[in-house]
């Protein structure tokens, strides 16, 4: 056998072995659904409670981790909230790589002074958006979120019913999962910690 046969033959083999490694890779386990390559939810033009315009790819480097509530809500908005504050607390230095963002449905009431006193009950860093009761329908409809004023005893006692979940966007700005309500925060944060490690 000749230099050039076995120079082939060694690449032969190194190509083989690549593309069995390639073949055997596993996909990351996640516990919240799988949703990546999905046709939607791929950005958003929308002012921070700061009145800044944010778009999606202002958080490259990080999980954004988005939910769509408003302030009045009495139960599953706050819970919510608090468990993302809980997630960043236990990713130690990593939490600083989340970036929470809370979507209003409610902007008739969620003013942006409103929504940075709520913002800082819980964190600092974490960011509220609003849209324009306009933007709001295309929004939703593009993140297949419902959402619906539910009339109270008086004009301003109303309640929005809404959607209760979170999509969460990997660090090059992809969406890949979406955490039903009440899915539990350990797994949340190891679904947060795998997407982090560029899974």
């Amino acid at each position: 056998m000749n230099k050039r046969q076995i120079l082939q033959r060694a690449c032969a083999l190194l190509l083989a072995t690549t593309l069995l490694g390639a073949c055997s890779e596993s996909k990351p386990s996640f516990a919240s659904i799988d949703i990546t390559g999905a046709d939607y939810a791929k950005g958003f033009e929308l002012t921070d409670h700061n009145g800044k315009l944010r778009h999606l790819t202002d958080f490259q480097g990080k999980v954004v981790l988005m939910f769509f509530g408003y302030t009045q809500c009495p139960d599953v908005c706050p819970t919510t909230m608090t468990e993302m504050l809980e997630i960043k607390k236990s990713l130690g230095a990593d939490g600083e790589r989340l970036q929470a963002l809370f979507v209003t449905v409610d902007p008739e009431r969620d003013t942006p002074k409103l929504l940075k006193a709520y913002m800082e009950n819980f964190d600092p860093s974490f960011l509220a958006l609003r849209a324009t009761p306009e933007q709001l329908v295309a929004l939703t409809k593009d993140y297949k979120i419902y959402y619906k004023k539910v009339e109270g005893s008086t004009p301003t006692s109303y309640s929005m019913d809404h959607s209760a979940g979170s999509y969460l966007y990997d660090p090059k700005g992809q969406l890949r999962l979406f955490a039903r309500y009440g899915s539990p925060k350990e797994a949340l944060t190891k679904d947060i910690q795998i997407l982090l490690k560029g899974a």
